[in-house]
């Protein structure tokens, strides 16, 4: 990356700070509180979303409260083909692409021979959440540590690196799509901590894989509309499997929810399918157009090609049938996927469940918010693509701390999830904001002229068009969202956006605006075209701290830029070289210290540093100042854009913890309840190989982690995305300095 010249001085505005008593800020009370070791325990529940409320209004007590600091050296930036944590710190690979999940499964060989992937680890691992067992491995034990069950989401496919000779041309040859359509979905794998160190039971009768084409049951107000009917469910109460599962998350009653992200590249239509769907303003074409697929469009991986048969058939969409609703044929198989989907990983015989009241879009992330008994639940999601928006559910029925331990989880997120409002966020300027119901009682969906909606389950199928028509705000692709498990604050990363200009000159480009603020060149893949580069957070602090409220106040927590970038108009949190990034995508709270880690999926610092985490204290909402970007526009005349920032961090609060392999991502992440085990996912590392590269080694990008002793290959081993767990050698907390934060 170029580094830029420093200008002049940021211009600030409000930075009066009349109080110059010592007294304690919220964070000074909130990090004496949390380090008392009469807080053991505190969690994502109620008690820990509710000591907010309960603070008292000072310190005290003879236990000794320890501040709560980071307790790690940075990492360096680095290229290195290899995976880098602090010193003091072991990361160990513990599940990677192909691994076998039964006694019966062969070794993988990883060299494109190995077949049975519904029995195999699959690829892209992503987000993932650890599920305590007891010491017997028999039931579920929330503050078990040494075993649990890690389910693990495998988002996509480096397709080339599962076949011996690379991927064959279309039409594709069934044994390849096969392959391929397996190694996506969920992996249900049993871990357990022996001589310090955790590795996976490939004999666990917990071990499972859901697939994209694992029966799946749709619940819901949309469960039975006419959209979701199909030649395999004709209902429209079923579907097969999930793909492209991407954030993930743990609800209150102790089951997996998991997102389904951009699936619509995995689907194809014919040119001439807007015709036989009634023409470009029939409600189906609108539809279609607005997710992403133009007729024409043609699909990823091209499964559709690889035979007749009905598993291959369903990618394509094309209205083929004369049926009037869908039945015969798979026109409507796309708007069966782009939900939240909740399972059970304790039990495989309750049927995985896709929640349609928390709305259709490609969800990158769904996380709850605090669960406060009497209260409704919420939950926070982002829709992942360029000028999107971010959402949140709230449940119609009060949360019960009854239902944290029920005789039936699966039926309990019937219970929460399966009835609410679907809300979409609307930033202002001065850091305010409002929730939009989006419901048809709202004459604006109502009257859209663009879509007309015929029911409320059309406008959960369509909530990116119901969105649309309220005027939600186009955020820079919201990736992960995550709470604070004390202040009960909402944190939003937005990755980057290519299309975020200071003059846009076509309606799918997106004006720069208070909490989007950003467009500037840099990257090398962006060089002589503005946006947002580096991406940034977002912070909300709900109205009140209630879940049901219907505003927030918001502020941009970082700014992702390389250390040396202009600080009046890039590097905004000023950050510095221990702690600088680009392209924050995933975002997750330890519950048991309360820090935050943010990881990168980036293309804009990689001829710098290879993809990292970092691990920061996190302040509040409003903690910062005002602050303007100045630009010049094209007429010479100058477009100044107010944005709030919120404290600027220091290596004392937030610094690098890992980098990765080369060409990788760093995604998904969770923890042990006792907070000293994290397992942490590295994403397709050396995907960037093209078809002619694969019989020769030596151009590989990566070789990780075959080059680390893991799995056959050794130093000249093809890629593999994979799990690690990565533990202090004391034994102590990740990342938090001592043992006295939050047990």
């Amino acid at each position: 990356m170029t580094t830029k010249t420093e200008a002049a001085a940021l211009h600030r505005i409000d930075e009066e700070d009349s109080n110059t008593s010592g007294n304690p800020s919220l964070m000074d009370v909130l990090e004496a509180r949390l380090s008392r070791r009469n807080l053991l325990h505190v969690g994502l529940g109620t008690a820990g979303a509710a000591m907010l409320a309960s603070l008292p209004a000072c310190g005290g007590g003879s236990d000794g409260p320890t501040p709560i600091t980071l307790g790690f050296n940075p990492v360096a930036k680095n290229k290195a083909d290899a995976v880098t944590v602090p010193a003091g710190y072991t990361a160990t690979v513990l599940y990677a692409l192909g691994d076998p999940l039964t006694a019966a499964t062969p070794a993988y060989r990883n060299d494109g021979t190995d077949t049975d992937f519904a029995n195999r680890a699959g690829d892209h691992h992503d987000g993932m959440e650890f599920f305590p067992l007891n010491a017997a491995g028999t039931a579920r034990d929330a503050a078990g540590s040494q075993r649990g069950i890690l389910a693990v989401n495998h988002e996509a496919i480096t397709d080339q690196f599962l076949h011996q000779a690379g991927v064959t041309a279309r039409p594709r040859p069934a044994a390849e799509a096969d392959k391929e359509v397996d190694a996506h979905g969920l992996s249900f794998v049993e871990v357990q901590q022996a001589g310090g160190r955790f590795a996976y039971r490939r004999d666990s009768a917990f071990n499972r894989r859901i697939t994209p084409l694992t029966p799946i049951q749709l619940n819901g107000p949309a469960r039975g509309s006419a959209l979701l009917k199909t030649k395999y469910s004709p209902a429209g109460t079923q579907t097969r499997g999930t793909i492209n599962n991407c954030g993930a998350s743990v609800t209150p009653w102790g089951t997996y929810l998991t997102s389904e992200e951009n699936w619509n590249g995995y689907f194809t239509r014919s040119a001439t399918d807007d015709a036989a769907r009634g023409g470009s303003a029939a409600p189906s074409v609108v539809s279609l157009v607005r997710y992403g697929k133009a007729q024409g469009a043609s699909s990823r991986h091209g499964w559709e090609t690889a035979g007749a048969d009905d598993r291959y058939a369903r990618w394509n969409i094309s209205q083929t049938g004369t049926s009037a609703d869908g039945s015969d044929d798979y026109r409507n198989e796309m708007n069966t996927y782009g939900y939240m989907l909740e399972v059970d990983p304790y039990d495989k015989g309750q049927a995985a469940r896709k929640r349609t009241a928390l709305g259709r879009f490609a969800h990158e992330m769904g996380v709850f918010g605090p669960a406060r008994a009497g209260k409704p639940l919420a939950v926070y999601m982002g829709d992942d693509s360029r000028g999107e928006y971010i959402y949140k559910f709230v449940s119609a029925a009060t949360w019960s701390d009854a239902d944290a331990n029920p005789a039936n989880r699966i039926t309990t997120g019937d219970k929460y999830l399966d009835n609410g409002k679907l809300y979409v966020a609307k930033f202002n300027a001065d850091g305010s904001g409002q929730w939009i119901e989006l419901t048809l009682g709202n004459a604006t969906i109502a009257g859209y002229s663009r879509y007309r909606f015929a029911d409320q389950a059309d406008l959960l199928v369509n909530a990116r068009l119901a969105a649309d028509a309220v005027g939600a705000t186009k955020m820079d692709r919201p990736e992960w969202c995550a709470v604070h498990p004390v202040t009960g604050e909402i944190y939003v990363t937005l990755t980057n956006n290519s299309n975020r200009k200071v003059e846009p000159s076509s309606s799918s480009q997106h004006q720069v605006d208070a909490v989007n603020p950003r467009s500037y060149t840099d990257a090398p893949t962006a060089t002589s075209s503005s946006g947002n580069v580096n991406g940034h957070i977002v912070r909300l602090r709900e109205a009140g701290n209630e879940s049901g409220a219907t505003t927030f106040t918001w502020d941009i927590y970082l700014f992702g830029a390389e250390a040396g970038m202009d600080p009046a108009r890039i590097n905004l949190s000023a950050l510095n070289p221990e702690n600088d990034f680009s392209s924050p995508d995933g975002i997750w709270f330890s519950r048991k210290t309360g820090l935050a880690f943010i990881q990168t999926d980036d293309g804009a610092y990689t001829d710098v540093t290879n993809c990292m985490m970092l691990v920061a204290k996190a302040g509040q909402v409003g903690d910062g100042a005002a602050q303007t970007i100045n630009y010049q526009k094209a007429d010479g005349s100058t477009l100044a854009v107010q944005t709030r920032v919120g404290a600027r961090p220091t290596t004392q609060n937030l610094r690098r913890f890992l980098v990765g392999p080369v060409d990788c991502e760093i995604t998904g992440i969770t923890e042990t309840p006792d907070g000293r085990t994290i397992f942490v996912n590295i994403q397709h590392p050396g995907e960037s190989v093209a078809k002619a590269d694969l019989a020769d080694p030596s151009r590989y990008l990566s070789h990780w982690p075959g080059n680390a002793g893991y799995g056959a290959g050794g130093a000249a081993a093809r890629p593999r995305s994979a799990t690690i767990a990565i533990s202090r050698n004391d034994g102590g907390l990740i990342a938090a300095d001592g043992d006295d934060v939050l047990g």
